[in-house]
């Protein structure tokens, strides 16, 4: 293969506007799955992710954006989530199948019954080949604001993350930082809508965490090591599906699939291999 071929997918218009919404949504999903990975949130994403489609359809409707219909709807289910969780003897993770099930489910009976051009494929699963202009703007409207938030406020998260009884009594409002963590994993899927989807989504928002989380014990590190994992994975799908003729979002997720795999390997092998020395 020739350095022109290797270097075609760059020279295409649609190639650019993936790479490059790709990068954007890749950042604040990074650092949302770090804490969402510590917090033991994970299904958090997973029940967000699919309770948007309801909003995405009453938006439609009634004639609004969609992105603000998809981030109410997310809202909507992580608030539900909270609310039962605290009133209710039934653990958290059950709540958010039944939630994000329940809402899911509404969504779909919107869906069909309604005439609409709204391809549903792009919804759950993104069109990464075909992002517009507006597109990018509207993504990194999102993006940008959560990814600066995050990581500002790092210490403050990481600190509620861990340990919320410590976080306030060191004086942090526990409440702004819980619906704040709330507020931008909704806008974090919704930054992802054009570009992955609702369902592919759920990889972003877990995968770089676990992974990073699986390769290092500091937190600081964790970040950017996700950041970095995320980012190469989403370069790296984008680019191989050109080739191999592929969908590039579960091309990307594939990536990031055998990367934890590979890390979980790894790390396997180096507590095999510490238990070794201290029993030698």
């Amino acid at each position: 293969m020739s350095w022109a071929d290797l270097i075609l997918p760059f020279q295409f218009g649609f190639m650019q506007n993936a790479f490059l919404i790709g990068i954007m949504v890749a950042v604040p999903t990074a650092l949302l799955s770090c804490f969402l990975v510590m917090k033991g949130w994970a299904l958090m994403g997973d029940a967000v992710s699919h309770a948007i489609l309801p909003g995405i359809v009453l938006a439609y409707i009634f004639g609004f954006p969609l992105l603000i219909g998809a981030f109410l709807a997310g809202m909507l289910c992580a608030l539900m989530t909270g609310f039962l969780t605290t009133n209710s003897r039934v653990k958290q993770d059950t709540v958010m199948g039944v939630v994000f099930s329940g809402m899911f489910g509404v969504g779909i009976v919107l869906y069909v019954s309604i005439k609409t051009d709204l391809h549903l494929d792009h919804i759950l699963f993104g069109h990464l080949l075909g992002v517009n202009g507006n597109d990018l703007f509207l993504t990194a409207a999102i993006a940008v604001p959560v990814s600066l938030i995050l990581m500002l406020k790092w210490k403050d998260l990481m600190l509620h993350s861990f340990d919320a009884m410590q976080a306030k009594a060191s004086g942090l409002s526990v409440g702004i930082l819980h619906y704040g963590l709330l507020t931008m994993i909704s806008l974090g899927v919704v930054a992802t809508l054009a570009a992955t989807g609702l369902i592919l989504a759920i990889g972003l928002l877990i995968a770089p965490g676990a992974i990073a989380f699986l390769l290092t014990r500091r937190f600081a590190y964790m970040l950017w090591l996700a950041v970095g994992i995320s980012v190469s994975a989403m370069i790296m799908g984008i680019y191989l599906s050109f080739f191999i003729n592929s969908a590039p979002a579960p091309t990307v997720i594939l990536i990031l699939t055998f990367w934890f795999m590979m890390a979980f390997i790894y790390r396997m092998a180096r507590i095999k291999m510490l238990t070794t020395r201290m029993e030698s």
